[in-house]
Order: structure tokens, then C-alpha cells, then sequence
């Protein structure tokens, strides 16, 4: 990397703009107050939607494959591919953003494309597969996903269960004929969530609600995600129902540990170092980072908080851009971001924050650069 250059490694504005398009309006921001500057740009993403095209951005191939949206439609979905390993984001086609009309569909949603996913991957002869969890639609334990792997969940007339965690309480038997796990390709999933797979803590508790649970269904999810669990440990001789991370994106960590051996890692920890960030790090005499929303969660391992640690460790300062700030001045010094913009201080509207992130941040951009990149002469 170029000595004294200005490292751009956001995430994406929910709703708004891809990390990709983050990355290119701060960028173009920063040449108008200071084109002698070099800027790398790196978009970063944590597991959840935009992992896929994060990993393009840092130079791994594209792949595409047909795969069943959580609802069953065929959808054309991506991965990539890069020496050996493989990046397979189970929002590109099992995430509420895949949804027909967006109507949600908590008890029939199903991870059988992520599956599908890791299927197509498999057939390049990986020797590892990142899967990147986050954004699902479902709240199936990842039976779904192993349904297109080759599992077959019976009930107890042995006929095969219709898709969706809300037939998880009729599960009684596992046909294991049709699957085996992959031979020299091992897994690591990347989340940024540590919950278990049950309880008050669990898939269906905290996260059923935002797929569309009401009250009467997080109660079936929970029993048939208990169901799920018994069956499937007895059946594999393995216990990880209890293992943080088991509950991550409506449990499908959970399948990936027990069926496929999957270790978990934080999810922007995990994709720095798979997308070079150090590389890029070094030399640097800035990091601007960001995020729609700087908020409590951000501080829970969200990718800025992330891309601070890492550029803290060598000594880089970092700020950051966003749609909207919610930390005080010491919460953003504790996670070691020194400053944060925030499109909300040069537009107070936030439905033209949202419609004119772009242009927005581009001009807010401008003002950074003027802080905090001044000419030396």
C-alpha cells in the first residue's frame, strides 16, 4: 500500500447504500478537499448481507448458482471463490430481503438456499467454506440447509416434513443416506452473534420477533427447534445446542456446527483477515470506517467497532461516517473511533437521509477530510 494513504473500509447503509457505494462516495469525497492523498478502499462487511460482494471487492471471483428463496422460489444467488477458499453469505439467498413482496413468513421461511449455496461451492473442491451468517429469513435451525445437502427429516410414519421451522414438531427421525459430510473442505462460520440455540437467549426468542413471530408462534419455534436438536444430536452422537453461536440466524449455526464440524469466529474478525485488511493497513495514516446506524450494537463486534480494534492494535487513528449516531463521544472512544459523521448533522430530514445517502455522504465527506486530512506545507 501507498505510504501515508487514507484507508476506506466501511460497512453498508442499511436500506440506503451497499459498503461498496459507501466506500466510493467517501472516497470521491476525499479527492475534492485533497486529491494529492492516496485512498485504498476496502468494503467490509460482517457475515450478514454484503459479505459476498465485500470479498469481490477485495479481489475473489464471483459465482453464481440458482438456489430456493426462503420460500421456495428459485433465485439466482452469488459466492466466491478465491485459493482454495470459498465465501458463502446465506443472506444472498435465504435473507428477508429475498422475501416475495417482502410479506414475512416466520414459521414456513427456510434455509434450504443456503444450502444450496454450499452445495454449488463444494463442486469447486474448497478446502474451506466461510459461511457468512446474518439477515435470514428463518427460524429452522438450518434443517432447510440440510435438506440440500441430502438430510431427510421424517416424521413418525416416516413420511419427510414440509419446510419451515414451524414443522419442526413433527421431526421424530433423520435419513442420513443422502449426505455425507465433505471430505477435505472443513467449515467456519462467521456471526457476529454468540447466542445458544434455546431458551430466552435463543433462536426463536430473540430473533423469531424479528421475522415475524407473534406471540403465540415463538412458543412452536422454540418446541420445534428443541425437537430438532434432540433428534439431530442423538442421531450425530454430538451436543452443541448450548455452544454460543448456535443460534445465529435462526439457528442455523447450530446445523452448521453439528452436521458439517463448523467452527465459529466473530464475523468482522474473521473477514479482515480473510480480505487482507492488515495489508492494507499498513502504512496508513488514516482509517475512515461506518455503518447506517453507530448504536448499541455497534459495540457488540459490528464492523466498525471491528475495523477500530484492528487499525488501534497498529496504532492508526480511526473515525467514522454514518447515517445516524446514538453513541456518546466516550462510547465511540471506548470501541477507539475518534470522531463520527453522521449524515443527520447536515440533513435532519432522515427520509432525505435515506434517499440522498449518496450525494449526502459525499458532502459530509468533504467536511472530514477538512478535519482531519489538513494540508501540510
Amino acid at each position: 500500500m501507498t505510504a501515508g494513504h487514507v484507508l476506506v473500509a466501511p460497512d453498508k447503509f442499511k436500506g440506503s447504500l451497499s459498503a461498496v457505494e459507501v466506500a466510493g462516495r467517501v472516497a470521491a469525497g476525499l479527492r475534492e478537499v485533497r486529491p494529492d492523498v492516496a485512498v485504498v478502499t476496502m468494503p467490509v462487511a460482517d457475515g450478514g448481507d454484503g459479505t459476498v460482494d465485500a470479498a469481490v471487492a477485495c479481489g475473489f471471483e464471483r459465482a453464481e448458482a440458482v438456489a430456493s428463496g426462503p420460500t421456495g422460489e428459485p433465485v439466482t444467488a452469488s459466492y466466491a471463490l478465491r485459493d482454495g477458499v470459498a465465501v458463502v453469505e446465506l443472506a444472498e439467498a435465504s435473507g428477508l430481503h429475498r422475501l416475495p413482496g417482502g410479506r414475512l413468513a416466520p414459521l414456513t421461511a427456510t434455509s434450504h438456499g443456503a444450502g444450496d449455496l454450499i452445495a454449488a461451492a463444494l463442486r469447486h473442491r474448497p478446502r474451506r467454506v466461510v459461511l457468512g451468517l446474518g439477515g435470514s429469513a428463518c427460524t429452522d435451525g438450518g434443517s432447510g440447509m440440510m435438506r440440500a445437502l441430502g438430510v431427510r427429516l421424517l416424521d413418525t410414519r416416516g413420511r419427510e416434513l414440509p419446510p419451515g421451522g414451524g414443522a419442526l414438531t413433527g421431526v421424530r427421525a433423520l435419513d442420513l443416506s443422502g449426505f455425507a459430510r465433505p471430505a477435505g473442505t472443513t467449515f467456519v462460520v462467521a456471526s457476529d452473534v454468540d447466542n445458544p440455540l434455546l431458551g430466552p437467549d435463543g433462536a426463536a426468542a430473540v430473533y423469531g420477533p424479528q421475522k415475524g413471530a407473534g406471540p403465540g408462534e415463538v412458543p412452536l419455534l422454540e418446541e420445534g427447534l428443541a425437537r430438532w436438536a434432540d433428534v439431530a444430536e442423538r442421531e450425530l452422537g454430538v451436543r452443541v445446542r448450548d455452544a454460543p453461536g448456535a443460534g445465529a440466524a435462526g439457528g442455523v449455526g447450530f446445523a452448521a456446527m453439528a452436521f458439517l464440524g463448523a467452527g465459529v469466529e466473530p464475523g468482522i474478525g474473521l473477514l479482515l483477515d480473510l480480505l487482507g485488511f492488515s495489508a492494507r493497513l499498513s502504512g496508513a495514516r488514516l482509517v475512515i470506517t461506518g455503518e447506517g446506524s453507530l448504536d448499541g450494537q455497534t459495540l457488540r463486534g459490528k464492523a466498525p467497532a471491528g475495523v477500530a480494534s484492528a487499525a488501534g492494535r497498529a496504532g492508526v487513528p480511526v473515525v467514522a461516517v454514518c447515517g445516524r449516531r446514538a453513541l456518546t463521544g466516550e462510547q465511540l472512544q471506548a470501541a477507539g473511533i475518534e470522531a463520527a459523521f453522521a449524515l443527520t448533522d447536515i440533513e435532519h430530514d432522515l427520509r432525505r437521509c435515506m434517499a440522498d445517502a449518496g450525494p449526502l455522504l459525499q458532502r459530509l465527506t468533504t467536511t472530514l477530510a477538512t478535519q482531519w486530512l489538513p494540508p501540510t506545507h
